[in-house]
This record gives C-alpha cells, structure tokens and sequence, in this order.
C-alpha cells in the first residue's frame, strides 16, 4: 500500500522537531521529504553564538545529521529553497526545478532578519545575523577587519556583539530604545546589563538613530551616520533589529496571512487544512512566536494531528525568558513591567550585580524581572502560571524556593530540592522526573546522553547547570553505570578504548592512520576526537608520533588562558610554590611595561598575570623568564605545598623539597586531563593533598600517598594508596600512577574517575604488586618527557605558531572617513 506524502519546506529547529514527534507516535505512517534552503542539516541556532564566539564549532551545534535523515527512510533536499505551492496538483516546486508531492504540507519557513531601509544598506559588509553562512561571514571579517557595528541591542545583538568582541574587533552597539534588552528587561536591569558589557570593553549608542551606512569607494561600508549628523567607523554592520514572518511563500500559494501564516489550534492554515504551519513564520490566535518552547510545543500538537490521533490542541503559550547574555544570568516572565493596579518588590545590590523585580497583583505573581541570579526564575514562572495567591509567603518571596521552611540551610543543591514535577528545560517542557528517569532506566552517564534522550539542555542551554546537577546527584559516585562503549565522537562508533588499542597494536603514528585504519565516518574529524586522538597518539608512542598543534584546543595553541573579554592569563610556574624576589620583580616590571590590569595569587600558590594582550605574550614570557605554569592545559599544574619540616613547628617532614622534586620531574607531563598534586609536611594537611590528584602527607616515620581526589564541581577525597619511606619512593611510585594513567586514561577523564573505572585494586596491582612493571611505568614517564620543550621559550622545537602573536593591522580607512556628508 502506498504510503501518504508528507513534505516539510524549512529544515530548522520547529518543523525537525514536529518530525521527531511524529517518527515518536506513527514512525511509518508517511512518505517524508525535507527542502532546507541552507546546505546544512538541521542545527541549533540559538548556539549561532558560541560558533562566532570561537566556544563551539558549526559541528557541534547540529542536532539532526545526514544520518539521522537516512536512518528515517527521510528524502532531505539541501541548498534548495521551494519557490512555488500548488495546492492543485499538491506539489512544491524548488528554484532548481524539484518536485516533491505532498498529501500533508508542513511549512516551517521561520523568518526574515529585519534590515533597516536606510540608504546604503545594500553594501558590502553589511549582514544580517540568522545563520551559518552569517556567522562565517563575521568571522572571517575579523580576520581583516577593525570596526565593528552592531544595529540592536537585543539578545541577539549583544550575543552578535560580544561574539566579535571575542575576536578582536572594536565594537559599537546602536540601539534606538532607551534600554537594552527592553522587551524583556525592565530600565534597571537593562542599565546594569549595559554597565557589566562596558566594563567588558563593548561601546554602546543608546537612544541613537541610523540615518544611512556610508561607503568607501570600494563598495565596502567605512561609517555609520545617525539622524544627529555625527558618525562612526565600520566596516562591518550587523543587523539584528528584529525579524519578520517569512510568508512571501504561502502568500504566493494564496493562503491567509495577518503577521504570519495564520493557523488554527491543530496548526492548520484556516484557508486548506492540508496544509500545516508552526513556528516563527505562523501566526497563532495573532501571535507569532519566537522563542523556542512555543515552537517545541507547536511541532507536539502538529505531530499528534498529523499522525491521525486528533487530540492535540495548540491554545498558546505563557513564555519566560531564561538567557544567558555573554556570560550574565537574565530571566523574565509575564508583566514584569507592572503599572496600574501592581504592587512591586523590588531587590537591587548594583555591586553585586544583582537586582529581582517581582510584580503581584490581586495577591498573584503576575511578573517577574532578574538579573544576575536567576535560580529562582522556575519557580516563579510556575508560580505566575499556576495563579498561586502568595499572601502566606510573601515575606520570603523575593529569597526564593529555598528559604520556604528549613529547606536550603541543609547544604543540599537547588536541583535536590526540586519536585520532580517542577520544570527543569522550558525550551522543551522537560520536569525533573523525566529527567531522573530516564538516567536511571537508561543508565545515562554524561550531559549528551541526557540531552539525546530528554532534549532537556540541548536548545538554548540556559539550564545546563541544573541538569549537570541532577545527573551528578542521580548518577552519585557510582561510575559503574558507565556505559562499556561509549563512542568517541558523532564522527564514530568506535570507543576511546578501542583507538587506544588500535594505536598501540597497528603502531599507528598519525590522526591520518588512525581515521584511515578505523573507517573514521568524517575524514577530518572534528574539535571533540582529533585532541582525543592526538593525545592518545603522543602518550603511546612518545617521540615517534608527532604532535599537531593545530588539533589542540585554542589554550594550547596559544600557550595562555583565553578569558572571556578576548585578553589572556600568563601564569608562571613556581617550583612547589616557592619564588624569590628576583622573579618577583620581573613580574612587577611586566605587569607595569604591559599595563597588565589585574595580578591575583593562585589557589595553587602561584602568581596570576590577568588580561594580557595576545601581541604581548611573547614579550611577557622572555621578560619574566620563568618556565610556562601549563595552567591552559590538559597537564601537570601545580605542586601545592606547605612549609613542612623546614620551617613549621608541626613539620614531620621536608614538603617543600619534596614538592619541587615532585614539580621538577613532570612538569612538562601531558596528561587525558589536568593533573594536581601536593604535598602537606604533617597529618594537619595545610596543603590540602586529601583533594588532588596525587597527595602526599608526611607522617613520622615518612609519607603516605593518596590518589584520585578532586577539588572540582563535585568534591571527591583522594583514596589512599601506599606509605612510602622516601623521596625517590615517592617519586617512583607518583611517576608509575600517572604514567599508568596517561596511558590508560581516556581523554577529558580526570584521574578520579580514571580509577573508578577500572577500580582502586587494579591501580594497586599494578603500582604495588609489580616492582617491575611499576619500575617500567616510571621509565616510560622519564623517556617521554626527556627534551620536552618549554613552550614559552622553545617556539620552535615545542611547534608554536608565533604567526598568531602579529596584532591585526585594521585596513587603512577612507581619506574622507569621519567627514560629515
């Protein structure tokens, strides 16, 4: 029997998600075709931003690949916009001539970047900001380019703004309204998200109108002038004042629009109910939507009529904003604005970035305003939308859910508290419960597995946090529940156990060999495998395979911690923490020759040199003249120790000498993850090695050695391993564990972790029970390291590309830029 037809125009986030309901409820009930105009297969967009942000790659932001169509029996026609409806024939026509009839028409067209009908806004340089190819455009352009103007001060304006801030260019925000953000934030937290970005080194035109863009005699944009007659520098323009409906389509196929494609409650077009619309481009009872929950729950009514069940009505939604604006937490919901008849409870602390606006009326929330903590934002939303009177808790309603009885003075997370009820991922309408379910019967083990199973955090990833905490929670300190085999990456089915195998049993050399020999499904990988590989490659065969700096993440290519403002943090190492005044004053000297703003003592007893310019690096290394921290990478950090013996009345033993051996010896030790160690002079642990990696405590009758503990997100004390009587013991012993886990450790796996997965009795056999092979562990570690360069200083033999450190030279300007026209 021949299946009915069902086409889809748009590959975007509303229709694929309508498609992944109905493949959920009626999997072969149609024929289904896809028309993406854009060459890509469905992504998030809403992660657009870290791409420009050089945080994430386009790779990592796509939520359905090719395989995923084909895996569906799906017909998918990329690159292909559909030009022509006709709704006699049932058919959609594409610009290139492809047909795909249709039974059941889905049309998700999304929308139109606004762009301002001001003169020269046809020039070159002037975008708008909604896809891949945008935000491609925009990182290239840094590349040459010095000026920066962002038209809008939205959320996707300062996401946009922030973006190319990040990749060194000066940028401008105009914004027209009186505040940022002012559909969603009320004057006072918009004037303090203006402040924090400012402080960030983002300029802003509030209030100011864009009279024209000028051009230079190139064609390219060289200004902005506003309706005042004053101007500034750009050459690049960003457009992001808004969107509009895309209905040029349907109205074409001659079906009613009014602010969108308008639909009823089963999201059918009221002028051919064969015909379905969802998303930015439909309007629903004269609203057309834009965030992503109210398009998530379209595609769920959308799918249950279109698999035949009938039930599902679309009656609107009651939308919350949850963001995250380059890095400062925002939520609203409802009239947070107030007014006539509303009382306001207002909290405003500007020093700590914290301000909570919430609106009551008729003793109901009716509106809620927050920036800067936003944990509460949920639990007002539900609040607001149950119509709970608050008069029994008004006097804590502006400390929140955890301050109503005794709750929150037990230590206990925010997600602990929650009902399983309460909704974690609004994007998705994802509780708690479903959450904690499914890790359980699912026996999920990382925020991708949780994310593939619930969607909860894989849309506009404000939530998270909250979702690492019920995994944590849920999941406990039981690391069994790891699957055997997990993939490495999307880009294969084979584990991180199984390129360990296959590089050390082929003898494979290269990243090439191992995609090559293990049929890896992209040739060149992508930013989550090729680190994983390469590492894997260096720490089996040292010296042998060569190091690509190039598949390292941009901290190790550029030898320095990036910060979120776009500047660096240098830290130097200091040999167990200890240093002289000679290399105090060297860094005095470049702190103030580089007019370095910020110097902070470490929590590991080092010196800290905050925002440093990348064209400075260099200079500042040859200038301190000590050896590279490593603090950007994926090595040994820091040797924490406390005076010991040599100068403490409680000192059993010499913790300072020891630790600068311990330092000496693997300093320049890659590792799957970041390594710690210390080393405390007595039982008090003053330099805390209960919660490091490796932890040394000196007792009187010599040192006992602890392994595995974490002081990150989740604490975990370290586990004791052996009571050594000396230093070169103790050296012994600490080289075979870490070699031990350099070549058995997964990459991105901490030492904790490490062990309980292959378990705490395996470590011991193999670093107690074996004197030899502990002995060859030690060797093995010695011969690795032999001639590992300093990065800092040995550019070449350590393979740094120096070509990075050149400051962009801006394009020299228009000799009549700046001139009034």
């Amino acid at each position: 029997m021949t299946k009915p037809k069902l086409a889809l125009v748009g590959n975007g986030m509303a229709g694929v998600r309508a498609l992944e309901e109905l493949l959920k409820l009626a999997p072969d009930l149609y024929d289904i075709t896809v028309f993406g105009a854009e060459p890509h297969p469905n992504y998030n967009r809403i992660l657009l931003s870290p791409v420009l942000a050089g945080e994430q790659t386009v790779e990592q932001i796509i939520l359905n690949p090719l395989s995923w169509y084909a895996d569906n029996g799906i017909t998918l026609h990329l690159g292909k916009t559909v030009v022509e409806i006709d709704r006699i024939k049932r058919v959609v026509r594409a610009d290139d001539g492809t047909e795909a009839p249709y039974d059941r028409l889905l049309l998700a067209t999304g929308s139109n970047p606004f762009i301002l009908p001001v003169p020269g806004n046809d020039l070159e340089g002037v975008i708008a900001y909604r896809d891949i190819d945008d935000t491609e455009t925009m990182i290239e352009a840094a590349k040459v380019h010095k000026h920066a103007v962002v038209i809008g001060g939205g959320l996707l304006g300062l996401e946009a703004a922030n973006g190319l801030m990040l990749r060194g260019m000066d940028v401008t925000v105009v914004h027209i309204m009186p505040w940022l953000m002012e559909r969603q934030l009320d004057d006072v937290a918009g004037k303090l998200l203006q402040k924090s970005l400012e402080d960030r080194g983002l300029k802003f035109r509030i209030g100011a109108q864009t009279q024209a863009l000028l051009g230079s005699e190139l064609g390219r944009v060289r200004a902005v002038q506003f309706k005042d007659g004053t101007e500034i520098p750009a050459d690049l323009v960003v457009m992001a004042a808004g969107i509009r409906p895309n209905t040029a389509l349907a109205e074409k196929a001659g079906l009613h629009c009014n602010r969108g494609i308008v639909v009823s409650d089963t999201l059918q077009t009221i002028t051919d109910p064969r015909i379905y619309a969802l998303g930015e481009c439909a309007a629903h009872r004269g609203i057309a939507y834009g965030l992503v929950a109210p398009l998530f729950e379209q595609g769920k009514v959308a799918a249950n009529h279109l698999a035949q069940m009938g039930i599902g009505r679309y009656t609107g939604s009651q939308t919350s904003t949850k963001l995250k604006v380059t890095g400062i937490d925002l939520f609203s919901a409802g009239n947070f604005m107030g007014g006539e008849g509303c009382e306001d409870i207002v909290m405003s602390d500007p020093f700590s970035g914290v301000y909570k606006r919430l609106v009551i009326q008729g003793d109901k929330l009716v509106g809620a305003c927050l920036y800067g903590d936003t944990v509460d934002g949920s639990w007002y939303f539900k609040l607001l939308r149950e119509g709970r009177k608050v008069h029994d808790i008004r006097d804590k309603l502006m400390f929140g859910e955890s301050h109503l009885g005794d709750a929150g003075h037990q230590g206990q997370s925010k997600a602990q508290l929650m009902a399983d009820s309460d909704e974690v991922c609004g994007c998705n309408g994802v509780n708690k419960g479903t959450i904690c379910k499914a890790i359980k019967d699912k026996g999920l083990f990382t925020l991708e597995d949780v994310r593939k199973h619930t969607k909860a955090s894989a849309s506009c990833g404000s939530c998270t946090g909250l979702v690492e905490q019920l995994l944590m929670f849920t999941v406990g300190g039981d690391y069994s529940t790891a699957p055997k085999k997990k993939a490495l990456c999307g880009c294969t089915d084979v584990s991180h156990q199984e390129v360990r195998d296959a590089i050390r049993e082929q003898h494979l050399l290269t990243i090439a060999d191992v995609y090559a020999h293990l049929g890896w499904r992209t040739p060149n990988g992508c930013s989550s495998c090729r680190p994983a590989v390469n590492y894997y490659l260096i720490s089996t065969w040292p010296h042998a395979a060569k190091d690509d700096p190039q598949s390292r993440f941009i901290n190790e290519r550029s030898h320095a911690n990036i910060q979120k403002n776009g500047t660096y943090s240098v830290i130097p190492r200091m040999w167990g923490g200890e240093t002289s005044a000679a290399e105090l004053r060297r860094i005095a000297d470049a702190v103030d020759k580089y007019k370095i703003p910020t110097v902070k003592v470490t929590g590991g007893q080092r010196i800290d040199l905050l925002g440093v310019k990348k064209e400075d690096l260099q200079a500042v290394w040859n200038d301190i003249g000590m050896p590279s921290g490593h603090a950007y990478a994926k090595a040994l950090r820091t040797v924490k120790t406390c005076v010991g013996s040599e100068w403490c009345r409680f000192g059993t033993q010499d913790s300072t000498a020891l630790g600068k051996l311990l330092e000496r010896a693997t300093w320049r030790m890659y590792a799957p993850h970041k390594v710690k160690f210390a080393v405390s002079g007595c039982p008090r642990n003053c330099a805390e090695s209960g919660i490091k990696d490796v932890g040394i405590i000196g007792v009187d009758s010599g040192w006992e050695m602890y392994v595995g503990g974490n002081g990150g997100i989740k604490t975990e004390v370290a586990q004791f391993l052996v009571k050594l009587k000396t230093q070169e013991e103790v050296l012994e012993y600490t080289g075979a564990f870490i070699q031990l886990y350099r070549e058995e450790g997964w990459y991105l796996e901490r030492t904790v972790h490490y062990i309980a997965r292959v378990g705490l009795d395996v470590v011991k056999q193999r670093i107690l029970n074996d004197a030899e092979g502990r002995k060859a562990l030690w060797d093995r570690l010695q011969f690795a390291l032999q001639g590992e360069p300093d990065p800092w200083f040995e550019f070449d033999k350590a393979q740094v590309d120096t070509r990075q450190f050149i400051p962009i030279v801006p394009v020299a300007a228009d000799a009549t830029q700046g001139e009034p026209a």
